[in-house]
């Protein structure tokens, strides 16, 4: 795509540095990260365990603020902003798919997806809530397990209701952390053709991982190495993450 039609970016780093203070130890993990991620793009960011790609994801996310450097996102430098301006700017803006699901065990898949609706600032009835969560987990193919538990459904369904559950506030942009990681083939491939819809659709998609076949679903890959990012594919072992 040729940068004069490509459009505005969506997200853009500037020499962003993180450092962890462990005692008398700094540790650096991030050591001068540039990148733009455009509206409507589909980035997989790629490395190996310990490269650095998950605490870039943090940051992309808001969950983290870098030690220096500069996070434009929307239009707008965040990287000083105190954590309670960062999560009402995350709750607006960013969808969250972890490995791991993070769906409450106690709760419905429809409660599940209503979560993040307690702390949206649309101020929605309560019939409003439910008939957008309920839209959603159709969308992603569980119109008939609304009602189950977590406990009920397969793991490749519970991927489902947290995808919805990150569609809920309507973000620009979805950060996948390894979203197939406890996954079968099967059920992986199944997800990764729901993100390629999503893309299609117009969200913003990073997808965390540190598998090649995983990567290739999206339109770019950003190599993560040594808390760099690098040009070229960086090596890996199948079966590591970060």
């Amino acid at each position: 795509m040729n940068a004069d039609t490509r459009a505005p970016d969506l997200m853009h780093l500037r020499d962003i540095h993180k450092t962890y203070h462990l005692g008398e130890i700094d540790l650096r993990v991030l050591k001068g990260v540039s990148l733009n991620i455009a509206r409507g793009e589909f980035v997989a960011l790629m490395g190996t365990s310990g490269s650095g790609k998950s605490t870039l994801m943090n940051i992309l996310g808001c969950l983290d603020r870098p030690t220096s450097g500069e996070y434009w996102l929307d239009g707008r430098e965040i990287s000083g902003l105190p954590a309670k301006e960062r999560a009402r700017l995350r709750n607006r803006i960013i969808g969250f798919v972890f490995q791991n699901f993070n769906l409450l065990p106690r709760t419905t898949a429809l409660e599940n997806v209503l979560i993040p609706l307690g702390y949206s600032q649309e101020h929605l009835s309560e019939h409003h809530m439910e008939e957008r969560a309920e839209a959603l987990l159709k969308k992603v193919g569980l119109a008939d397990r609304i009602d189950h538990q977590p406990s009920q459904l397969s793991g490749g369904e519970q991927q489902r209701v947290a995808i919805a559950r990150s569609l809920v506030n309507r973000p620009q942009v979805l950060l996948a952390d390894e979203p197939t990681g406890n996954l079968d083939s099967r059920t992986s491939d199944e997800i990764l053709q729901m993100f390629q819809q999503l893309h299609a659709e117009g969200i913003t998609i990073v997808l965390v991982t540190h598998d090649p076949g995983v990567a290739r679903h999206a339109s770019r890959i950003i190599y993560v190495k040594d808390g760099l990012v690098t040009p070229n594919p960086v090596p890996f072992c199948i079966g590591q993450a970060e």
